[in-house]
């Protein structure tokens, strides 16, 4: 349709307009949802907890106190 200022359309042109806002945003919600690759992202998740640090018990204490006392 091109720019157009929208006071100057006529009735059935704005009508148009909607109609074709409208239906451009229909099509992007009917789009179907990308399937997910449950085995790759178990694998992920897996790898995620397998390299997770778990502080010994104290030492995020102690890592406060160096911190403040920086």
């Amino acid at each position: 349709m091109g720019e157009r200022v929208i006071a100057d359309l006529t009735v059935e042109e704005l009508k148009a307009l909607i109609a074709e806002v409208v239906d451009e945003r229909m099509r992007y919600w009917r789009e179907p949802e990308p399937l997910v690759d449950k085995v790759a992202l178990k694998k992920t998740f897996e790898s995620i907890d397998s390299h997770m640090w778990t502080p010994p018990p104290g030492a995020v204490v102690e890592m406060l106190r160096a911190d403040r006392d920086r």
